[in-house]
């Protein structure tokens, strides 16, 4: 599943550059060519070292603007076996955006985390990546690719990533999902940027819009942080675990 620096070097090349003066930019071009295939190779190198958080806190905002109603919930999150499972430290709100927005939410993670993760991981082997720009940010830019699955099937996204020159690691990635999880939902769209510090996640947020036949938009924003509250840990081991059916 690795590619070689030579192999990226060929794919990214494909790329195209607006050039003002040709000799000199075809030279810039070439530098963020090559600084973008490091970054490439970075990251899918960090794809088999990742691993998620196995203690985090989550909060979750909610909204059906359509019917007016909002809905929160706060809770630590823990891996037991490769599956999530909440301990409510706050819920609150209109009772259908926190049964029928957030519960559902909940139980898709479930069931998401029964999946393989490398068949729905963000690598070579499920998509096709084309290097579309660089950005400013970071301590070496940020590289932009246009993702593309290499098969329509459930969990995978039609969009874009983007890379953090300096660590590898992605700091945002977007797009729709290609294949709809229900008959009852017309569009998922979402968007997760991932803070970096000194190359680490810090948090994750994750804003979720699901075009539905029924209510019109839900709306999710999700924040994700590591947990190290010895207090907030306690709390929750007190909490019963959110009911998701």
């Amino acid at each position: 599943m690795t590619l070689t620096y030579a192999a990226l070097l060929t794919i990214l090349s494909a790329s195209h550059f607006q050039a003002v003066e040709p000799p000199r930019a075809e030279s810039t071009a070439q530098a963020v060519t090559n600084q973008a295939a490091l970054a490439f190779a970075r990251y899918v190198a960090g794809q088999e070292a990742s691993s998620p958080w196995s203690l985090e806190t989550v909060e979750i905002d909610a909204a059906l603007p359509k019917l007016e109603k909002r809905g929160r919930l706060r809770a630590i999150r823990r891996l037991l076996l490769g599956k999530p499972e909440y301990q409510v430290l706050e819920i609150a709100g209109d009772r259908t955006v926190t049964k029928q927005v957030i519960a559902r939410y909940l139980s898709a993670e479930v069931q998401a985390a029964e999946m393989p993760a490398a068949a729905v991981a963000i690598t070579p082997a499920n998509y096709k990546f084309h290097y579309k720009c660089a950005l400013a940010g970071g301590a070496s830019g940020i590289y932009v690719f246009q993702i593309t699955p290499r098969k329509k099937r459930a969990g995978l996204i039609q969009g874009e990533l983007w890379i953090d020159g300096a660590s590898g690691a992605a700091v945002r990635q977007s797009g729709s999902l290609v294949k709809g999880p229900s008959i009852f939902l017309k569009r998922v769209t979402i968007v997760q940027d991932t803070v970096l510090r000194e190359g680490s996640a810090e948090e994750r947020i994750t804003h979720l819009f699901v075009d539905t036949r029924l209510v019109g938009r839900a709306e999710l924003t999700i924040h994700e942080r590591p947990c190290t509250d010895d207090s907030l840990i306690g709390a929750a081991s007190a909490s019963p675990r959110y009911p998701t059916n």
